[in-house]
């Protein structure tokens, strides 16, 4: 005859278990709910001057109106409880003029700040070299840590260009972002 203690003690292990499989597939739940991405656009013009410099040419910064606010309210967060905020990628989209590709570009960094005067600037992304021939081209992004620079509504874009060739008109450019987030509920 069994012991009814023995048969007790497995029923309690067993439930145990269960209980600790369900709790962490619990957490795991939570976590994915606060890992959400943030995605925002932005254009600059690259300046035509119909002369090949080597030297690398530093844009004026570009105010970027983010989704981060509305992002983050619409994941039950906000700002204040962002944890982690790193890019996942930055494309950059030829958009005028028509036909215009990335072939004048030798190298690109961007750089990111959270004012227009660029006081607290960190590279965001890089390429280099260019690829010819595209019309879009994806940095790579630095790794950095960038939960500062998405706190507010805006942050800017700063842009140093190396030239492959001249470029004899003004070219627009589209930088889209992609930024991972991780937050605790508010």
């Amino acid at each position: 005859m069994k012991n009814p203690l023995t048969s007790l003690k497995t029923l309690s292990i067993v439930l145990l278990f269960l209980l600790v499989l369900v709790g962490a597939s619990s957490c795991k739940k939570i976590n994915d709910l606060l890992t959400f991405q943030v995605s925002d656009s932005s254009s600059f013009v690259v300046p035509g001057s119909g002369i090949l410099s080597t030297a690398v040419l530093a844009l004026p910064g570009t105010t970027v109106q983010s989704s981060s606010s509305a992002t983050y309210s619409a994941n039950n967060t906000s700002a204040d409880f962002v944890q982690d905020v790193t890019l996942d990628r930055l494309s950059l989209t030829v958009t005028d003029p028509a036909g215009q590709n990335f072939d004048f570009l030798k190298s690109v960094k961007i750089y990111i700040s959270s004012d227009n005067s660029g006081t607290n600037k960190t590279l965001l992304a890089s390429l280099s070299p260019v690829p010819t021939g595209q019309t879009t081209i994806n940095l790579t992004p630095a790794g950095n840590k960038l939960d500062v620079y998405l706190s507010s509504g805006s942050y800017s874009l700063f842009t140093e260009v190396e030239l492959a060739q001249a470029l004899r008109q003004n070219t627009t450019l589209r930088a889209d972002s992609r930024f991972n987030v991780k937050a605790k509920l508010k």
